[in-house]
């Protein structure tokens, strides 16, 4: 949509969700839908780190399509960034020396850091300069992942390949015997634009407002790959990486999944479930067993329909396929029970605080996408919270389009939804720090903030939204 025609109809501050609702998603080209790749990539695994490492994003060659190459961002290598591995208790520390012609910087989403290492859009590391990240992992085990913050182009350094899993162990989790080293296999899921092999990034007017939308599905930096799998349980951490897309998880044919974990490390014990809705910023450890499989036969992972709101959830399409081998006399047996989820009382909390979200096309104020009717400011504090207090945030999405919040700083828990789904999911039992609201749906959280002041952000994780303005400050004193 050129701009003039959208100034157009968003003059008078005119409300733009019943232009967009029920539309299925085209791109600026007219495509529609998800390109099957043919699954003949095997499926890369991203070299492990250390707690200690250099991390200096630059530019790279990758070949996402089989045959063709593409210029992409990486953190060190051609397939996104390594999977950093660090023990409760050790220090991470991580050189960067940015090599890109643009500012940078590394949020470590899902990590209680201070406001100085939080890669907070005002920290930012300029083209040509560096900058070394340092602080104490404190925090139990749980999948987490780094991708850059710098306000206006995160979703573009995302989609351009700037992400890394990382992973928190722990004592209380090993002693689990979950399924370990090549049993353990890292998802990173993402969306791709791309024209004749080429990774594309030029959102319209309208993909600003809805999200930007790729029709190749990747999976660790590569199109619809496969992977070989035994006969046994295997533990799959899944990261959505999209900047937008949000993916109804299923395994085909009628493969079940456990979920042992969210955002915030393991559930207090295995939900089973046939699909499970994953949002951008998300993450999932899941348990699978392929051991009633037939040698030779082949398991999808899939993103199924789902009734999601105005730009997804309308198609079905296979994201990557396992192909079964022979079974290996595995005697893993999933556990009972996996930890204790101490509840935070709700009478503990000091403060309630209510944000009204998705206010697209409320065009007045130059805003499109909002909290209360403000849009990000850099330097302007716009909630303060004391250090260690317990809070109740609510977060009310009254419009048609899908909101993942992200709060940065800490780990929260779901204590209800009313309206859409109407219930906590499977998935949010746990600690999360990014939670999926679909149209219609008011979700209240409950956190307790660390003692450690500084400034900090909350916003969409819809990329898009968040670079367009859906993202404000809160400082902890």
């Amino acid at each position: 949509m050129k701009r003039r025609h959208f100034v157009k109809l968003s003059a008078g501050s005119v409300v733009l969700p019943m232009v967009l609702q029920n539309c299925m998603f085209h791109d600026r080209d007219g495509n529609v839908g998800i390109v099957d790749t043919g699954f003949d990539m095997p499926l890369p695994l991203p070299e492990e780190a250390g707690a200690s490492l250099d991390l200096s994003p630059g530019s790279q060659r990758t070949s996402i399509l089989e045959g063709k190459t593409t210029s992409t961002f990486a953190y060190r290598s051609n397939i996104l960034g390594p999977t950093i591995r660090a023990f409760r208790g050790e220090m991470l520390t991580a050189s960067v020396q940015n090599a890109l012609s643009e500012p940078t910087n590394v949020h470590w989403h899902g990590l209680k850091v201070p406001a100085n290492m939080d890669g907070n859009p005002v920290d930012i590391v300029k083209a040509g300069e560096s900058f070394q990240y340092s602080f104490p992992i404190d925090q139990r085990a749980g999948t987490h992942w780094y991708h850059p913050h710098p306000h206006g182009a995160t979703a573009r350094q995302v989609h351009n390949g700037l992400a890394g899993i990382l992973i928190i162990n722990d004592d209380e989790e090993l002693a689990l015997g979950l399924p370990a080293g090549d049993f353990e296999v890292p998802l990173v899921i993402q969306d791709k634009r791309l024209k004749a092999g080429k990774l594309v990034y030029d959102p319209s007017m309208m993909e600003t407002m809805t999200g930007y939308f790729g029709q190749t599905i990747t999976v660790n930096g590569v199109a619809s790959p496969f992977h070989e799998a035994q006969g046994r349980w295997y533990r799959l951490r899944i990261l959505n990486g999209s900047t937008a897309r949000v993916y109804n998880l299923a395994l085909s044919p009628n493969l079940g999944m456990k979920i042992i974990g969210s955002d915030g490390g393991l559930l207090g014990a295995p939900e089973d479930v046939n699909e499970v809705l994953l949002g951008p910023g998300e993450r999932l450890d899941v348990l699978v067993d392929f051991s009633a499989e037939p040698v030779g036969s082949e398991v999808y992972l899939e993103g199924k329909k789902f009734n999601g709101g105005s730009s997804q959830g309308a198609e079905s399409f296979k994201i990557m396929k396992f192909i079964i081998g022979a079974s290996t006399g595995d005697t893993f047996q999933p556990p009972g029970s996996l930890s204790v989820i101490d509840k935070i009382p709700e009478n503990q909390a000091t403060k309630v605080r209510n944000f009204e979200i998705n206010r697209m096309g409320m065009m007045g104020s130059g805003a499109m996408h909002t909290f209360n009717g403000k849009s990000y400011k850099r330097g302007r504090v716009d909630e303060t919270v004391k250090a260690g207090a317990t809070e109740i945030w609510e977060f009310d999405n009254a419009g048609d389009e899908i909101h993942p919040i992200h709060i940065h700083a800490v780990q929260f828990q779901i204590l209800s939804r009313t309206g859409g789904r109407n219930g906590i999911i499977p998935s949010e039992k746990g600690w999360k720090d990014t939670v999926l609201i679909l149209p219609k749906e008011k979700v209240r959280l409950i956190m307790t903030f660390p003692d450690t002041p500084g400034e900090f952000v909350f916003h969409c994780h819809n990329l898009e939204h968040e670079d367009d303005g859906m993202m404000l400050n809160f400082e902890i004193v």
